[in-house]
């Protein structure tokens, strides 16, 4: 896929993407060609590192995209009365406890790809979520890269 492939469907500049590129490229989160995903670092990364690189931060109650345990693939797994997570948009259908995305342009892009809404939810939950919800975030991450390392 293209640099402005990616940006358009991410809804950020090409030249954010090819900077990111190059920052996951010096922490060896992808190959030297930019082509290919080192899977157990980005893993790594994800269950270790998001809480720190980039912490929640919490906002009252807001209606937006439902995010974490409120979205799939964890509302259908978990039974939880706690909580609904979402991400603050105008154009949400839920109304919860906002927490603010990783990137503005979030809510936007996970509207037309559901792949990548299940993927931003399990990174929130590494960003908020307690033991339990952390662990069954960890299995959902496994089951989606072996899924595309088989590809």
């Amino acid at each position: 896929m293209l640099n402005t492939q990616i940006a358009q469907s991410l809804y950020i500049s090409a030249s954010e993407v090819s900077e990111a590129l190059e920052r996951c490229r010096i922490a060896r989160l992808v190959d030297p060609q930019k082509k290919r995903v080192n899977l157990l670092a980005l893993e790594e990364f994800l269950v270790h590192g998001m809480k720190y690189a980039f912490p929640a931060e919490t906002e009252g109650l807001t209606r937006g995209v439902p995010t974490a345990v409120s979205a799939s693939p964890f509302k259908e797994k978990i039974v939880s009365d706690s909580m609904i997570f979402v991400w603050p948009s105008p154009s949400g259908t839920v109304r919860g406890a906002g927490i603010k995305p990783i990137y503005r342009t979030v809510p936007q892009a996970v509207a037309s790809d559901v792949m990548l809404h299940a993927l931003l939810a399990i990174v929130d939950v590494f960003r908020i979520g307690r033991s339990r919800e952390v662990e069954i975030a960890k299995k959902e991450l496994k089951n989606i890269f072996d899924t595309y390392n088989a590809n």
